[in-house]
């Protein structure tokens, strides 16, 4: 967090730190408020807290953008605001399915489904046809993640898993429509914005009914954990590394989701789950090594162009 903090003070001395290194910042500070986010779904619910992220944390980029993002939004024809409010649509049902997804099932787990979305379309993207070998592998992983085998096995928490891949995939694929038409932050501000319209029948009647001011204030703590942090480190290393290379650390992720897990909420995985989450990473960053050597192939990483990241951001 130290890392964290001193690059959002001091632009200098983020742009004297390693690309590398802000990537993986950017990483554990999402996948920090993912597992701190999970402590509060008991409270007011996995959609409760995604829509009340998810609003704080586009109120705070429209008072950030203000009057620029208006005179954005006078300036896009209409076929580019019907494709953001589309892009923040998918967002909050990525966010929304990403929740309720790690009500059910580890966090670590749920991370490793919601990235079979960026690697199937990273994937698709490549000229050779035996690179599918790495979506198997990752298949691979989920299987020893899941356990579907098992009867214990948690399905609704899979399929909500699952749902939101789907969901980062049209995200990814959205973004590049919408990162080229606006600023990375208009375009977050505006995504995030419809996002928390979007999430509003799901999650808002349970907060507002009975509000828990405590609870409250620990999500706006954490909408700028998840993504204000992430995006503003992403923007500064993405300006100095190729995607070959940011690919490859962003494979780290269900890692690093694994790890903050075990950290802060003392979700400890098996020896199998273990193996399954480094056959999704493998996976990952071999996609993202193939895709450096496929001509023509397109920027995958679902942050780099609107929210989180540019983001995520919604991600998780």
């Amino acid at each position: 967090m130290t890392t964290t903090s001193t690059a959002l003070t001091s632009p200098n001395a983020a742009r004297k730190m390693p690309a590398a290194v802000l990537v993986i910042a950017a990483m554990t500070v999402l996948h920090t408020g993912s597992a701190l986010t999970t402590e509060l779904f008991d409270d007011i619910g996995a959609a409760g807290t995604t829509w009340l992220r998810v609003s704080f944390a586009a109120l705070l980029l429209l008072a950030f953008t203000g009057r620029s993002l208006w005179r954005a939004l006078r300036a896009a024809p209409r076929r580019d605001l019907i494709a953001v409010v589309l892009l923040g649509a998918v967002s909050g049902a990525m966010m929304l399915l990403f929740s309720e997804a790690s009500a059910r099932i580890p966090l670590g787990t749920a991370t490793a489904l919601e990235f079979l979305g960026p690697l199937a379309v990273a994937v698709a993207s490549l000229s050779r046809r035996r690179e599918l070998a790495w979506l198997l592998l990752a298949a691979g992983g989920v299987l020893c993640l899941t356990s579907p085998w098992q009867s214990g096995a948690d399905v609704a928490g899979i399929l909500f898993g699952l749902g939101s891949g789907a969901c980062w995939a049209l995200y990814v694929i959205g973004t590049q429509h919408v990162g080229s038409r606006f600023k990375a932050q208009h375009g977050l501000a505006l995504s995030l914005t419809v996002a928390a319209v979007f999430t509003a029948p799901f999650g808002a009647a349970g907060v507002v009914a009975d509000p828990k001011w405590g609870v409250i204030a620990a999500v706006a703590g954490i909408a700028v954990l998840m993504p204000l942090v992430p995006f503003l480190l992403e923007m500064q290393a993405l300006q100095r590394i190729g995607k070959t290379a940011y690919g490859t650390l962003a494979g780290l992720e269900p890692a690093v989701s694994l790890l903050a897990a075990m950290v802060l909420v003392s979700q400890t995985p098996t020896a199998l789950q273990a193996v399954g989450t480094a056959l999704v990473v493998t996976a990952g960053i071999g996609a993202a090594r193939g895709e450096s050597r496929s001509t023509g192939s397109r920027e995958v990483s679902r942050r780099s162009s609107s929210t989180p990241s540019c983001p995520t951001a919604p991600s998780p």
